[in-house]
Order: structure tokens, then C-alpha cells, then sequence
């Protein structure tokens, strides 16, 4: 099982819609966050990448399951595990959940492209090499 990495965060009211619940589109902002916390664990700062490696990560695809809502206030865990990664991407498998109970899990896939017209290319070296000592 490859390492998770864990973000907390609160519930925000303008996270949710009228009923109380968070509004489906918020989970997704709710992993964007952790996988750049994650990055930033890891010694790469995506201003940084842009600045001096011309690279920048884009979505490429995100399938969702939403299983059982989050609420107004709660108290919730974001993970990011790495499910596989090729020359230009890396796959992630991440979870939201409250306490133990899973709220929705979600398969991300991250592409790098140049700063510059936004074309694929490789994931910088050093985070490849990172990728490779973790046994990725």
C-alpha cells in the first residue's frame, strides 16, 4: 500500500448549499488542496515549478463516488495516496473523510505541462527521482 498523506480541514458555510450539505464541486477544490499540500511536503512549491522549471499540473481526469455527505462545521480528513505515475503523469487515489467513515473517494489524474503553451512533458526530475526512491 503506497504512503497517504492527510490534510485536515473544517467545513466552511460557503462550502455547503442551502440544505447544510457540502455542495459536490467543493470536494473537489477539498483534494486540490491536499495534493498540493502534499507537493509542498515533498519540497516543491508549484509557483516555484512554474518559475524556474516552466512546468505546471493540470487535471486530466477525476472520477468521483460521493457515499455520504459532509456537513456545515464538520471536521474532515483529506488523503492523497499515489496510485501510479508514467512520464508526464501521476495518478492519485483520495479519500475525504470524517473521522472513519469515507464521504467520498475520488481517482485524480494529473498531468505536467510546459508554463508556457501548456503541452504535455515530463514531471520534473527531481520530484521523478522522489517518486522512484518512495518505491512509487
Amino acid at each position: 500500500m503506497p504512503p497517504v498523506f492527510t490534510i485536515a480541514l473544517r467545513v466552511y458555510y460557503e462550502d455547503t448549499d442551502a440544505a447544510g450539505v457540502v455542495y459536490y464541486a467543493n470536494y473537489l477544490k477539498f483534494m486540490e488542496r491536499a495534493r498540493t499540500e502534499w507537493l509542498r511536503a515533498l519540497g516543491f512549491e508549484q509557483d516555484e515549478l512554474a518559475r524556474r522549471d516552466g512546468v505546471m499540473f493540470v487535471v486530466r481526469s477525476a472520477a468521483m463516488e460521493f457515499l455520504k455527505p459532509a456537513h456545515f462545521n464538520d471536521a474532515i480528513d483529506v488523503d492523497v495516496a499515489i496510485a501510479g505515475y508514467r512520464g508526464a503523469s501521476i495518478d492519485f487515489a483520495q479519500h475525504v473523510r470524517r473521522a472513519a467513515t469515507v464521504l467520498c473517494e475520488a481517482k485524480v489524474r494529473v498531468a505536467c505541462v510546459t508554463s508556457a503553451t501548456h503541452a504535455p512533458c515530463a514531471l520534473p526530475a527531481a520530484l521523478a527521482a522522489q517518486l522512484k526512491e518512495m518505491n512509487l
